[in-house]
């Protein structure tokens, strides 16, 4: 009997950015847990009628919230009925995401698995607003940084994110944006220019609803608009490529993309 799980990174958001492979294994799946972060579209254009579609989105619109240990037994408990199961996460599997967790959980259950890696939001934020994440004269180095818990990062840590020249690339930090912006201004003596200090912030990105916002940190307060989730910011002296290479054109409207009904 087959007792296996097959991880499919979905990408960031445009349901054409997904891997043949995955799309392959979508095909054939019997069951489809669902992150909240995953275009709806993937599931109609890729999947089929016959399968059992479970949305297990943390904070999911539907009203139904999943936390880990509830999904972990989902994937056990339909991996052991020898299901095609399919575990499909927004971005790529293996950045920012509890993989690791149902991975142990799989490895506990002697369950065999699959990981099939995916575009994450920051290339595919940084590729639909123009900015590459490096270029010659811009920047060498690129860090993807995950800042949804502040208490996690050090006085150290702040002065070194506003006085380094790489990229900076923040997850999951829509809802602390304002504050992380404070504790950066807070360091800004260590960053002589703090005018030429540029922040892109993309809402939805690859969606047909991304918006992309650029600010100067140094005035930042007078955007006072609440960022839609997900967003993803991009920090450093490459953000002011936008305004050269942008090429996506953006909706007016602000719904939300990633609206999954069960």
């Amino acid at each position: 009997m087959r007792k296996k799980v097959i991880f499919i990174s979905a990408g960031p958001g445009d349901p054409e950015l997904i891997t043949i492979k995955a799309v392959n294994h979508l095909k054939k799946s019997e069951v489809i847990l669902v992150d909240r972060l995953v275009s709806p579209e993937i599931i109609k254009k890729y999947s089929h009628s016959g399968n059992k579609v479970i949305f297990v989105g943390k904070h999911n619109i539907s009203k139904q919230s999943f936390n880990q240990c509830e999904i972990n037994k989902l994937l056990v408990k339909y991996a052991l009925k020898g299901k095609y199961v399919i575990r499909l996460k927004g971005g790529d599997c293996s950045i920012f995401s509890n993989i690791m967790d149902e991975l142990m959980e799989l490895k506990k259950h002697n369950i065999s698995y699959e990981i099939i890696p995916g575009i994450t939001s920051a290339i595919g934020a940084s590729s639909y607003s123009g900015i590459p994440l490096t270029a010659r004269g811009y920047a060498s180095s690129v860090r993807f940084i995950t800042l949804h818990n502040l208490n996690s990062i050090n006085s150290s840590q702040w002065i070194d994110f506003i006085k380094t020249e790489d990229t900076l690339v923040f997850y999951m930090c829509v809802k602390q944006l304002y504050n992380i912006f404070d504790k950066l201004i807070e360091r800004k003596k260590y960053f002589i220019n703090i005018d030429q200090k540029l922040i892109a912030i993309i809402e939805q990105a690859t969606t047909p609803m991304q918006k992309v916002y650029i600010i100067n940190l140094s005035n930042y307060r007078k955007i006072s608009l609440k960022f839609l989730s997900p967003s993803i910011v991009i920090m450093g002296k490459i953000v002011s490529l936008h305004y050269y290479f942008k090429w996506f054109n953006e909706n007016k409207n602000r719904n939300n993309y990633f609206e999954h009904k069960n």
